[in-house]
Parts: structure tokens; C-alpha cells; sequence
């Protein structure tokens, strides 16, 4: 889950084909209609969407050039229903890619599925951890293809957009801390019009960019692969995905690992789940305040936390009066320091940049924080990842219609967390007036067959608090929780720590969990 703000523009949507079932690459997810979900169409649809991916396969073929996927790396689509309740209805493309294992055709387990999260993030650079020899990654390499994969409406996946690109990204924007009434109505019109450009530019999409969609998509992949069950690594959203795809096809699950858990309880998806993101964003900031204090020396940055945020005040004030290379104002200033909160990798470059501006070096920061206007690549694909955060997130659930409560509650929470609470509450203010159906979430549950899933967490993670964790541990049954304790960064599977790497490739090596839930110490600090 990635609060990519929009107002920050970071960087940073039955018949019956019994007879074409494929014997054991298919067999049909009753746990739709078992669990309840009233599901019964989409489930059909996604029987018949498998059965004839299964008889399709992909057509592996070197990637195309500006993919910049080099080879050994393969590209090919998987067609999919845009709307499972019509499986013969309209088809869109999946982009999927693959590094083949490593080891030899003995070790081969299958393919192994990768999501990075978002919602609006790309998983095809997932293949290159084997190309480019990710020692983390070197065992389970040998045992798995590596597969990635655009979801529907991301990248080259049937994109969707909602505004010119160029535009999306255009800076200064409005400061995200409202001074008056006025700069709320401005910017409840933004979020309206944004909601608005969302559906005349990709109206058709809107009311099929959900979760249950996209574990949808992900079962037909496993289909098109040849693959009988499931093996899948997602982290932030991927958790959610996956979640979701163990509850409706828990049947047809092999291994799963979920990295950063989103709470999946109905009622977080997703309002609640933005609100507890910013008293968690707050509370890394503080730890990443602390350690620009303990390092004072390479820094200069001050020596106590409240030095550190008087320094950060008082760049946000200037930035404000004038932003600061005449583009950096307060919401690209937050929408840079954020990555710090995010990810212990970014402590040291933002803290640099940080320094260096107290300094009197003002172009770092302008460099690290400003759009780059002629990287019109990169600029769509924000515009388009923002684009898919919003309509999925939108879509999966009903929010607040009422601004009134939206008010409240924003208000009440920047008092103590003013860091993020507003930058995100923009971001996700378009659902309050999103122009399509909003669906029920999903009720997240342990469904027959379900091996277990292992579950990794950090424990003071800002963008997926450690809740989440726990709840989706109660939900699933029989799976097993690894807590790094005193460690807040997002994404741990990435990082060294043999506590956990070790456990992971145990895991999807054999299928072993330990006996009970397990707690590591946390991964190395960043040195600056």
C-alpha cells in the first residue's frame, strides 16, 4: 500500500465449458460460493478464464526492446475477461515475464508469482533478482521460475489514466496542510475532477479494477503457466492480493509468502486503513529523526529529535513562502522525505540531501524532490500508477460520501500526526465521489484445502501497520508470523537478515514452517 499522494505527484480497474476443463491444471474455486461472497458468476468465469489459459499456455518470447528486460528474461500476454460475470464478454492482456530457474530440471518446483504492491505496482523487474544474481534470492532461484506481472490496468496491462501525464506530475502543487476553508474547497475540487478525468479516460475500466479481479487474473496466469496450484510472494498491496486469492481459491494454493501486511478485516478496507497509516508514518518519522540525530556528525542536522523536526519545520516554512527552485513547496517536500518513513534504504540519501540543503546546497534537493518534466516515460507511468492506487482502492470498497467526516476525522489526526494526514487524505479524497459502483470487501478467511502461508512483518512498519499482520496470522489458519522486532522498514523480505531469509527459503524449499510463531532481531541499522 503506497501513499504515492497525488496532490504530491510521486515518483515514488456463464456458459458452460465443463468439457474444455484441462484435467488438473483447472479445478473449479467452489470456495467462492462456500464462503459465501455471492460470488457465483465471477467464479464461473474464472473457471472457464483458467480452463482456456491452461489450453493457450504463453507464447515466451525475448522482451520487446523498451521493456528493458534483457534476455534471459521471456514477455508474453495472458487474455482475461475484463468482467468475470462475462467471460466471453471483452478480453484485455496481461504482460507477464519469466526467468527460468536456475537449478537443475530436478530442483525445478514451478513458478514462483511476484506483486510489489501499490495497488498500481509493476512486478516485471521481478525476474531480473535472478539475472542480476540477488544473493537473497540465489536458492529459492534454483527451485522456481521467477514471474512477474503488469496487473490489469498498470503498465502494459490495458493502462488506464486520469489525467495528461505532464500534467499529473506539474509542480509546485498546493500545499496539502490547509490554511482556510478556501484551500479545502480547492482542493476537494481537485479530487473531484480527478475522479471525473478517471472515468472519461478509462470509464470502461473503472468498475473492473478491483482485488477480487486481479486474484481473478492471477489464478488464469497460474492456468496459463501450467501450473496446478499457486506459489506467490507479494509485499504491501501483494499481501491483500494474496489474502484475497487464499480465500477464493484456497484450493489452489502451493506456497504463499505475504511481506507487509494490509490489515484485511472489511472495515480497514481501505478508509480506515489510510487514517492508521498516518499515526504509523508519524511514528517512523520520529524513529528516522532519531538516528539523523544519533548521527549528527555526518549530518549536522541537530542532536536531539525536536532539533531534527525544527529543521524540518523550518524547510517547509521556506518552501511554502517560495518554493524553493521555484518547483519544491511543501508537498514535494513530502513527497521526497516520505520515502525515509517507507524504507530504511532511503535514510541515509534523504538525510544527505536534508543535510546539504542546511548547507546552502539548494539543487540537491531540487534535483531529488522536483518532477524531471522530460522524462515523459517515467511521468506516465506515476500518472498511470496513481491511476490504479485510486480506482482500485476506490473500487474494493464504499467510502465516506460525507466531507464532513472526512474533515473530522483529518483534522482530529493531524494534530498529533501532522506529517502525512492531509497529503493523504487528498490522495484518497476522489473515492468520496468515485463515478462507479464500490464494492463489499471481500471477507479474508481460511477456506478448505489452504496449506499455510507464512506471514513476515516489521514491527513498527509505516505504510502497513503491524495489526495487519496479526489479523491476517488469526485469519488464516495454520500460518506462521515472523515479527523483526524493534525494525519499521517496508518490504523486509528484500533486506539482509538471515533470521528471515533463511526461514523464507526453508519455507518455500519445502513447504516447513516452524513450530510456532517466531520473533528476529532487527536487520542492520544503515550507517551513514
Amino acid at each position: 500500500m503506497r501513499p504515492k499522494n497525488r496532490v504530491l505527484a510521486l515518483g515514488s480497474a456463464g456458459a458452460l465449458v465443463t468439457a474444455t476443463l484441462i484435467a488438473g491444471a483447472v479445478s473449479a474455486p467452489a470456495a467462492n460460493a462456500a464462503a459465501g461472497h455471492g460470488y457465483d458468476r465471477e467464479a464461473r468465469g474464472a473457471t472457464i478464464a483458467a480452463a482456456r489459459a491452461a489450453k493457450a499456455g504463453i507464447d515466451w518470447q525475448d522482451c520487446p526492446a523498451d521493456w528493458g528486460l534483457a534476455k534471459p528474461i521471456q514477455c508474453g500476454y495472458v487474455t482475461v475477461p475484463l468482467d468475470y460475470a462475462k467471460p466471453f464478454g471483452k478480453q484485455i492482456k496481461l504482460a507477464v515475464d519469466r526467468a527460468r530457474n536456475t537449478g537443475t530440471a530436478q530442483e525445478r518446483q514451478g513458478a514462483l508469482i511476484y506483486n510489489p504492491g501499490g495497488p498500481g505496482g509493476s512486478g516485471l523487474r521481478f525476474p531480473t533478482r535472478v539475472t542480476n544474481k540477488n544473493a537473497l534470492w540465489a536458492n529459492t532461484a534454483k527451485a522456481y521460475d521467477f514471474v512477474g506481472f503488469d496487473p490489469r490496468g498498470v503498465g502494459r496491462s490495458a493502462p488506464i489514466s486520469c489525467v495528461d501525464p505532464q500534467e499529473f506530475v506539474k509542480a509546485p502543487k498546493a500545499d496539502p496542510v490547509p490554511d482556510s476553508e478556501a484551500d479545502k474547497r480547492a482542493q476537494r475540487k481537485l479530487a473531484a475532477e480527478y475522479a471525473d478525468g478517471c472515468y472519461e479516460r478509462s470509464g470502461e475500466m473503472l468498475p473492473h479494477m478491483t482485488t477480487p479481479n486481479t486474484a481473478r487474473d492471477l489464478d488464469v496466469i497460474r492456468a496459463a503457466l501450467g501450473e496446478k496450484k499457486l506459489n506467490f510472494l507479494g509485499v504491501s498491496y501483494g499481501t491483500y492480493l494474496g489474502a484475497v486469492y487464499g480465500t477464493l481459491f484456497p484450493g489452489h494454493v502451493r506456497r504463499m509468502v505475504v511481506d507487509s501486511v494490509v490489515n484485511p478485516d472489511r472495515d480497514n478496507i481501505w478508509y480506515q486503513a489510510n487514517l492508521n497509516q498516518d499515526i504509523a508514518f508519524e511514528g517512523r518519522w520520529k524513529d528516522w529523526q532519531d538516528w539523523v540525530a544519533a548521527n549528527d556528525a555526518a549530518f549536522h542536522l541537530g542532536t536531539t529529535r525536536a532539533a531534527v523536526q525544527a529543521k524540518w519545520l523550518q524547510l517547509r516554512a521556506t518552501a511554502k513562502k517560495s518554493p524553493i527552485g521555484g518547483v519544491v513547496g511543501p508537498a514535494e517536500l513530502i513527497s521526497f522525505f516520505q520515502s525515509a518513513p517507507y524504507y530504511d534504504s532511503a535514510w541515509v540519501p534523504v538525510a544527505t540531501v536534508f543535510s546539504k540543503y542546511v548547507a546552502g546546497d539548494t539543487q540537491a534537493l531540487v534535483d531529488a524532490a522536483a518532477p524531471d518534466m522530460s522524462d515523459t516515460a517515467g511521468n506516465i507511468s506515476s500518472e498511470n500508477g496513481n491511476a490504479v492506487y485510486t480506482a482500485v482502492e476506490c473500487a474494493d470498497a464504499k467510502w465516506p460520501t460525507s466531507w464532513q467526516k472526512w474533515d473530522r476525522d483529518n483534522t482530529r489526526l493531524h494534530q498529533d500526526y501532522p506529517f502525512m494526514t492531509w497529503a493523504n487524505a487528498w490522495m484518497n479524497l476522489p473515492c468520496a465521489t468515485w463515478p462507479v459502483k464500490q464494492q463489499t470487501p471481500v471477507n479474508v478467511t481460511t477456506g478448505k484445502g489452504l496449506p499455510p502461508v507464512l506471514i513476515v512483518q516489521s514491527e513498527r512498519d509505516a505504510a502497513t501497520p503491524y495489526e495487519g499482520a496479526v489479523e491476517l496470522h488469526k485469519r488464516f489458519k495454520g500460518s506462521r508470523l515472523i515479527t523483526e522486532k524493534d525494525a519499521g522498514s517496508h518490504g523486509v523480505t528484500g533486506l539482509v537478515n538471515p533470521c528471515i531469509n533463511q526461514r523464507v527459503d526453508t519455507y518455500l524449499l519445502t513447504g516447513k514452517v516452524d513450530a510456532a510463531d517466531v520473533t528476529c532481531a532487527p536487520h542492520a541499522t544503515p550507517k551513514p
